[in-house]
């Protein structure tokens, strides 16, 4: 593919270095999608794929702003976001730290707030567009074996901006949904760390996968008449309570 002629469909992927973000960019890739992967490590290439990485952290304005620029300039257009960063911290409530704080609302809702803007804006001059948020299913279903109020609240946020944005931007062709995974099973955790969970298991009796994530993921972007959805991949985590 050309980088001079712009593409079919471009989207632009953050954390797309690993785990579940590194997957949905493999896959998106193999769709013919031209892309644009953010992350604050450099991300492995993907041969046979027209991609633009960046490395830098989301919650800077100035990175997330040029990154846009840049990619807009390249292919022309933004048809998907998928927002995928964000940081998991869990500790007694009282254990968090300024610090902390700043971390997880930094990544999981600044940042989201920079590129979402400006992916929208673009996307709203075309008339049409596709915004994923990963978001969390322990923003719904609290547990205090696994206390995690910032990442509760930071992904809360998430699904009402999801909400919000979607009603929104309807009426201009922009969709707008959210993945909500449960205990999902990923390369940063060794595969035995997940088979003493006991009680903690959802319905389904394991944890998910990465795939099942990526899978939610692209179900909602080849369903052109759903926006506003909360798509929740936790093996019926949130039924059960």
């Amino acid at each position: 593919m050309s980088s001079t002629q712009p593409s079919l469909k471009v989207a632009i992927i953050t954390g797309a270095a690993q785990g579940i973000g590194r997957r949905t960019a493999e896959l998106f890739a193999t769709a013919g999608y031209t892309l644009a992967l953010l992350d604050l490590k450099p991300c492995p290439p993907l041969p046979d794929a027209d991609v633009l990485a960046f490395t830098g952290d989301l919650t800077d304005e100035s990175f997330v702003a040029s990154s846009i620029a840049a990619t807009h300039k390249r292919f022309g257009r933004i048809d998907t976001l998928v927002n995928n960063a964000g940081v998991y911290i869990s500790k007694p409530f009282t254990d968090y730290t300024a610090a902390d704080y700043a971390l997880a609302s930094g990544v999981n809702l600044a940042g989201f707030f920079w590129i979402t803007q400006r992916a929208i804006a673009e996307m709203a001059t075309r008339y049409g567009g596709h915004v994923v948020n990963i978001t969390a299913t322990l923003a719904e279903v609290a547990n205090s074996g696994e206390p995690a109020v910032l990442a509760a609240m930071t992904k809360g946020g998430l699904a009402a901006a999801t909400r919000s944005l979607a009603v929104e931007y309807a009426s201009r062709g922009i969709r707008v949904n959210a993945v909500s995974p449960g205990i999902i099973q990923t390369p940063l955790h060794p595969a035995e760390s997940y088979q003493d969970l006991g009680g903690r298991l959802p319905p389904l009796g394991r944890a998910g996968q990465v795939s099942d994530v990526v899978d939610a993921i692209l179900f909602l972007e080849s369903s052109p008449y759903i926006t506003g959805e909360i798509l929740h991949v936790d093996g019926g985590q949130t039924a059960g309570h």
